[in-house]
């Protein structure tokens, strides 16, 4: 690995926290990262990432970084752009490819040039948003480049008047038809596909089902058709190639049964998942004999630059 000092113990630095909406799942998956990479016998040092991290990194000299961050900021470029111009080795996507994937609309454009399946979307003012339905109902509102289900509005079949969107969303928004069906999600390491998990929730898939203890259940791996789970993997290494990611990754699926094959439909990929032992990638690699301080030391060796 590229950029790797004289110390008998590598030094990794794991960044967590941040400025942006995903901080306090930033947080937990920065500090059990951390504990991982102790158990796996790394030298840690924990950074809550702000405006001096260059600073800070500068001074301290680790030799790789573990990106543990969430949302803009840290998944979308920037952080990767500054790890870059420092040269030091760092977990996940580089800065295209991730910059990429926390665009919604420019991610289903790669999509689509790949063959993959994607549901109609549109990006629109707020306020033409608010003041009619710019796609016929059912359809979702939501930011075009944040992660975690921040700020998403569903608009039910049949629904009277469009969505009244907070002060906080974006002036220009993306709209997307609702996909129905079952949530499932698979994450890809390195260059291979991991299993499918199903997420079971008693309502939407949102921010608190997501980070709530008690808020949703993993089916892991799925209870599917063999042909389901085969084109998810087969989907998510596909997404995975066609943004340019590196390391882990997790697409995200939508599966209305009913229609069989035609039904599955790709939502997003995160180029950053949520890296605690009980998050969704975790377990998935645990299927496949990676236990977590396992699947961090992986990460670790699999950082680099200009990947």
């Amino acid at each position: 690995m590229a950029g790797m000092s004289s110390r008998t113990s590598q030094l990794v630095a794991v960044l967590m926290g941040g400025p942006s909406s995903e901080r306090e799942v930033s947080l937990s998956s920065g500090h059990e990262c951390a504990k991982a990479l102790r158990l796996a016998g790394y030298e840690v040092a924990e950074i809550d990432a702000g405006a001096d991290l260059a600073e800070r990194l500068a001074a301290l000299k680790p030799d790789v970084v573990f990106n543990a961050l969430h949302g803009r900021w840290g998944e979308d470029g920037c952080v990767q752009g500054l790890l870059e111009w420092l040269r030091i080795p760092y977990t996940h996507s580089g800065v295209l490819a991730s910059a990429l994937a926390m665009d919604k609309t420019r991610a289903k454009t790669a999509y689509k040039a790949a063959g993959l399946p994607v549901v109609e979307s549109l990006l629109a003012a707020k306020a033409d948003v608010m003041a009619r339905h710019v796609l016929p109902a059912p359809y979702v509102v939501k930011p075009n480049n944040e992660g975690s289900s921040v700020g998403v509005y569903i608009v039910t079949d049949g629904a009277n008047a469009p969505p009244q969107l907070s002060e906080a969303m974006p002036e220009t928004v993306m709209v997307e038809t609702y996909a129905p069906g079952r949530e499932l999600t698979c994450s890809v390491m390195g260059e291979g596909a991991l299993c499918v998990t199903e997420i079971v929730t008693s309502g939407w898939y949102d921010y608190a089902a997501k980070y709530t203890v008690g808020g949703s259940r993993h089916v892991c791996p799925a209870d599917l058709p063999a042909e389901i789970t085969e084109a998810c993997r087969d989907y998510a290494l596909r997404a995975h190639r066609a943004l340019g990611c590196r390391g882990v990754s997790r697409t995200d699926f939508r599966w209305d049964e009913a229609r069989g094959l035609e039904g599955l439909v790709l939502l997003e990929t995160n180029t950053q998942p949520g890296m605690t032992p009980t998050s969704l990638a975790p377990e998935q690699a645990a299927v496949f004999g990676h236990d977590f301080p396992a699947l961090c030391r992986w990460m670790v060796e699999d950082a680099s630059c200009d990947r």
